[in-house]
């Protein structure tokens, strides 16, 4: 019994010792670096009028709510925020052609690294592959803009 006691002893003191002199290296450094995003898109849209005696105003298949949520998702899934991180409030001209089909995205307002921030998001919008409604002038359909304002803001942490 005396020498289990003994044995138990010594294993349990080699170990408590062992965890004392165990040098710790803390610097350490991780390179895998991920943005946090935030994003909240404002509804509703905003038209841009054409002069017109009868302007109907471009519409989305399921209406805005669901233009939103396909950009919402589309954002955070195809977004490249490890190149910028921007915080405030976002305004995007989607330009409309006459078939419905969004031609060109302009982003505003500029600021630093906001022009990666503004490609990202014409190589998002056109991934949608769903055109929308145009507008139309007098039973005819016509050109058009909308813009979507958005609170967009992306932290920079590390993982």
């Amino acid at each position: 019994m005396r020498t289990i006691f003994l044995f138990l002893a010594l294993c349990a003191m080699n170990f408590s010792l062992a965890q004392d002199q165990e040098e710790r290296d803390d610097s350490f450094i991780r390179e895998s670096n991920k943005n946090l995003l935030k994003i909240d898109i404002k509804e509703p849209f905003m038209q841009v009028a054409v002069k017109c005696n009868d302007f109907k105003p471009a519409a989305f298949e399921g209406g805005v709510a669901a233009y939103k949520d396909i950009l919402n998702r589309y954002m955070y899934a195809y977004l490249n925020s490890d190149f910028y991180a921007l915080t405030g409030d976002f305004t995007f001209t989607l330009v409309l052609d006459e078939k419905g089909k969004v031609t060109d995205v302009k982003g505003m307002p500029k600021v630093a690294n906001s022009e990666v921030f503004f490609d990202d998001m014409q190589y998002v919008v056109r991934r949608i592959k769903r055109n929308w409604i145009p507008a139309s002038c007098n039973g005819k359909p016509v050109a058009s803009q909308i813009k979507v304002k958005m609170n967009f803001s992306s932290m920079a942490v590390d993982i």
